[in-house]
């Protein structure tokens, strides 16, 4: 049986995690509503309010995501010449550079490589969390990964990869502002980007 193409960290988004949902049941029949009526309550705003300081870190996460996603992107393009430094100057960091490194070690050993880049679409802001002994901030993200090729190293030509499910997938990510390796500057630090479905 042929062994299963392993994807590229540019490609991840092509096999994006399904994400479940859970539904509230509705009242038990049979029983009255005896609650006196109450006012209607106001909507909460869709958009929450940052404070300065908050919007800030929002901000510099945002393009740390962008700059440690690029660099991934990059280092697909040509996996035989890996540089875990020039990943973690971009910002990857935790569980999330040994997935991408793992990836682009799956491209060079397959003699893959990647052309063009994953797009982010979109950005979605669910938490800020400065208190912490390392603040954080959370993000729901839309990528788009239609213009992402993955072709072999000895002619060029794509690799068949089949249909897959999509070019455009959900990741949540987790972002933290800590010190870099041996005690370097603060900087943010992208820490966790996983799947959760299309989009």
């Amino acid at each position: 049986m042929p062994r299963r193409p392993a994807l590229g960290p540019a490609t991840a988004a092509l096999c994006a995690v399904l994400a479940l949902t859970a539904c509230q049941g509705s009242p038990e029949a049979g029983r009255p509503n005896t609650a006196p009526p109450t006012s209607t309550p106001t909507a909460a705003p869709s958009t929450p309010t940052w404070t300065a300081e908050e919007q800030a870190a929002i901000d510099a996460a945002k393009a740390r995501y962008t700059a440690a996603r690029g660099a991934v992107d990059k280092a697909a393009t040509t996996p035989t010449s890996i540089n875990r430094t020039t990943l973690e100057k971009a910002g990857n960091g935790g569980a999330w550079i040994i997935s991408a490194l793992e990836s682009l070690i799956n491209l060079k050993n397959d003699g893959w490589y990647q052309t063009g880049a994953v797009k982010i679409t979109n950005t979605t802001v669910t938490s800020v969390k400065l208190d912490l002994e390392q603040p954080e901030v959370r993000f729901k993200s839309c990528l788009d990964s239609s213009a992402v090729t993955i072709r072999f190293q000895k002619n060029g030509k794509p690799v068949p990869l089949g249909p897959g499910n999509g070019k455009r997938h959900s990741f949540v990510s987790r972002l933290v502002y800590a010190p870099g390796s041996n005690g370097g500057a603060k900087m943010w630090w992208l820490v966790e980007d996983r799947g959760q479905g299309q989009c």
